[in-house]
């Protein structure tokens, strides 16, 4: 079942249904309608039964904050390294042993302490108008190129993929650098960051902007179904996965852990396995358009249709390390 987010929330205490044997209490800020083919697959091989709480990530850290250890919270699901981190930082999850985890998902894609895991993957990749861009960017350090100056298109600096793409340059370079980068990319920018990723696909086909930046999975979904403004000008638009002969591409992940005071914390650890299990996996690709974490699984045609390319195999938590600091860099450069 799915249970809206209210603004005051109060823990369920003890003893009560939440806490029933052959249950387990998630609390994702996953907003994808076919993710429920992953919990109904899961509920169908265990027998365990899913109580979902759905919200924005910071409502649910601040619930869970509130709860305490009263919270019902199994697992904390989330869609960038930066709220997993902040969950840690704040005590809200526990470390987990398990070999099915350490096995499956890259290193990389660990926290250190294996409080949290990546499950997916989306390329944060530069979209560029075919007909207009002779000579399209092929770094985002390029993006800040004067060639460019009126011609990006890019979502704002309170933007958690803005933010995590900033932080991670400045894990692989170094602030002051960056923040020239920065001040040159908001030089070149068409129009006020605004939107959506899927909109800043729709400004290059409305001729707004002539480059973009944008997750994978925004252009592979307009590839599998159709998408208002952007399916049927899917062939005017070229792409660029940036850095492929240093860097690679940057990548943002869908995660989760176990909460700290998981009251089925076997079941939270058992769901966490399915989630890196073959079937799970293959469905990120097929069902939400992403890049599953376990190499080697198989990708959906849609995603596939990008090409192959090598990804940035930072420590994530490098990138969470250096949030604040490309914050900075953001309000520096008057990125709005």
């Amino acid at each position: 079942m799915t249970i809206a987010l209210l603004a005051t929330t109060m823990a369920v205490p003890a003893g009560t249904a939440a806490f029933a044997e052959g249950e387990l209490n998630l609390y994702s800020s996953r907003h994808y309608d076919t993710d429920e083919r992953l919990y109904s697959d899961f509920e169908e091989l265990t027998g365990i039964t899913i109580n979902r709480i759905e919200g924005k990530a910071d409502e649910l850290i601040a619930r869970m904050e509130a709860e305490g250890a009263n919270s019902p919270a199994d697992v904390f699901l989330t869609v960038d390294t930066v709220r997993l981190s902040r969950a840690k930082d704040l005590g809200l999850l526990q470390s987990v042993e398990s070999d099915v985890l350490e096995r499956q998902i890259p290193a990389y894609l660990q926290d250190d302490d294996n409080q949290w895991f990546g499950f997916s993957q989306r390329s944060r990749i530069l979209f560029y108008d075919k007909e207009d861009v002779a000579n399209p960017p092929q770094t985002y350090q390029d993006l800040a190129n004067a060639e460019y100056e009126g011609m990006v298109c890019i979502r704002s600096s309170t933007n958690v993929y803005t933010q995590n793409i900033v932080a991670a340059l400045i894990a692989h370079m170094d602030q002051d650098t960056v923040q020239q980068w920065a001040n040159g990319v908001v030089a070149n920018f068409a129009r006020a960051p605004q939107g959506g990723d899927t909109d800043q696909l729709r400004g290059i086909v409305s001729g707004e902007c002539d480059i973009a930046m944008s997750n994978t999975y925004y252009f592979a979904r307009a590839i599998r179904k159709p998408v208002d403004g952007l399916s049927d000008s899917l062939d005017t638009i070229g792409w660029v996965f940036p850095n492929q002969n240093d860097i690679g591409a940057h990548m943002n992940i869908s995660g989760g852990g176990v909460a700290v005071n998981a009251p089925n914390r076997d079941n939270a650890v058992r769901f966490l396995e399915y989630l890196a299990s073959e079937q799970a996996q293959e469905y990120f690709s097929a069902g939400n358009d992403e890049y599953p974490a376990v190499p080697g699984v198989g990708l959906s045609p849609s995603v596939a249709e990008l090409g192959i390319f090598r990804p940035d195999t930072i420590n994530l938590a490098d990138i969470a390390g250096n949030i604040d600091a490309a914050i900075d860099v953001l309000v520096e450069a008057g990125w709005e």
